[in-house]
């Protein structure tokens, strides 16, 4: 690899750290540290490994793999065209991307209307049309997305970020406090939970078709040296999104004695105000405006890609078109109408995906049959939960409550070892009783 190429790496890197890096990137880590006082760093231990090594593991995966098509492929060709399909909406038009919108609003334009414009439905209209006019625009050129985001967009986040710390460590805001009840008992696990609860691990999926074609576009064409790229580009990414999780679980501790925040957008207002003034809070609304638009251009970017290949009734420039035209519309519903909808659908997929994952990292080891089994009993597991949640309200809690790890949100993972398991007896039964002559 010659130095040219090392560079483009970096900002490869750079470039992929800005698309996973959203509002709740910011807000997520914000309020664990708040939460967690004096347990900070063992809670952000957990943290980091869900919140950035899952993610960082599904874009090796996907690398390893070739593409998400191909990974899908080993559980059965349906699912290659179903589960893609259900993420692709869900963590796009259908969930992610109008969210973006709405937090964008709410933290870069809504704190600075007069009290009177505030509620007015006209104020998100208006906002969100320019938000995804800008969006679109910066879309409709994927490669000049290393340029935009590697080269301008990513660098001034991160020196937005580490302006802001280095202000904290020259005026501290206060001293760490006690954890809470649930910080104090398993600070790491609680951590690990919390990052589980970001479901960037879907991000990854998707962001691998334009990590793989931009490399490509480079002049990278061997499946090998494309993976390899790949990977290093996951890993610096991780690299940068692990530091700034440290500096925002900081910031968080640290705000301990001011105020009483009740989510993490309240904490990091806390710590601008009482960092700079007013003129922290314009920091903080550009900070999030910013994280927000480049999660939607690399969604918009990642989806109008699949859907393009995939549904090739459309080119790319038409579907990127399609799909800001109805983000903004979906942004305008509210964001509580948003999760109301998305989350179940996400809380269903994610423990599949965080599945294909695992499995595709140790695809040397393992018969195709395991892909097929561990995906169908979590897949199965995941939706009778998300039944049970949504529809049900609760009603199955003593039944599911029987599985481990049910009660702290991970009741999939035994379901997911088993199915491996019978993975693994079905071809060699298979096999035996061809032997006997069955």
């Amino acid at each position: 690899m010659n130095m040219f190429k090392k560079t483009e790496l970096i900002f490869i890197s750079f470039m992929l750290f800005s698309m996973f890096f959203g509002a709740g990137n910011l807000i997520f880590p914000a309020f664990l540290g708040r939460s967690a006082g004096v347990e900070v760093w063992l809670s952000l231990a957990g943290f980091i490994i869900t919140a950035v090594g899952l993610p960082i593991l599904g874009v090796i995966t996907v690398a390893k793999a070739g593409s998400f098509h191909q990974l899908a492929t080993r559980v059965h060709p349906l699912f290659a065209l179903i589960f893609p399909l259900l993420i692709y909406v869900s963590i796009g038009p259908g969930l992610a991307i109008p969210r973006a919108g709405t937090i964008a609003f709410e933290m870069g334009l809504k704190p600075f209307l007069p009290q009177t414009l505030m509620d007015k439905p006209i104020m998100l209209l208006g906002y969100t049309v320019v938000f995804f006019a800008i969006t679109l625009w910066l879309s409709l050129n994927p490669s000049k997305l290393v340029d935009r985001f590697g080269k301008l967009l990513t660098p001034l986040l991160l020196l937005m970020i580490v302006v802001i710390f280095t202000k904290s460590m020259i005026t501290p805001i206060g001293a760490f406090s006690s954890p809470s009840e649930t910080y104090n008992e398993t600070p790491f696990f609680q951590g690990f939970l919390d990052g589980y609860l970001t479901m960037d691990a879907l991000a990854a999926l998707v962001f691998g078709i334009v990590v793989a074609n931009t490399i490509r576009a480079k002049g990278v064409q061997d499946p090998k040296q494309l993976s390899k790229y790949m990977s290093f580009a996951g890993i610096g990414a991780g690299i940068l999104l692990a530091s700034i999780y440290g500096i925002l679980s900081y910031l968080g501790a640290s705000s301990a004695s001011v105020g009483q925040p009740e989510n993490g957008a309240q904490v990091l207002t806390i710590v601008m105000n009482e960092l700079f003034g007013q003129t922290g809070i314009l920091m903080l609304g550009l900070l999030f405006t910013l994280a927000c638009l480049c999660v939607c251009i690399g969604l918009i970017i990642s989806c109008s890609q699949y859907f393009s290949a995939t549904l090739s009734f459309l080119s790319y420039k038409g579907w990127a078109v399609v799909l800001a035209i109805v983000s903004m519309i979906v942004a305008n519903m509210g964001l509580t109408q948003i999760l109301s909808v998305s989350v179940p659908i996400l809380g269903a997929i994610y423990p599949v995906a965080v599945v294909l994952i695992t499995l595709g990292l140790i695809n040397n080891y393992i018969p195709n049959h395991v892909y097929l089994f561990a995906t169908l009993f979590t897949g199965v597991f995941s939706l009778v939960e998300t039944v049970n949640y949504t529809f049900l309200g609760n009603s199955l809690d003593s039944l599911l409550g029987v599985v481990p790890l049910y009660d702290v949100g991970v009741g999939w993972v035994l379901p997911a070892v088993v199915g491996g398991v019978v993975g693994f007896v079905v071809p060699v039964t298979t096999r035996k009783l061809s032997n006997e002559g069955i």
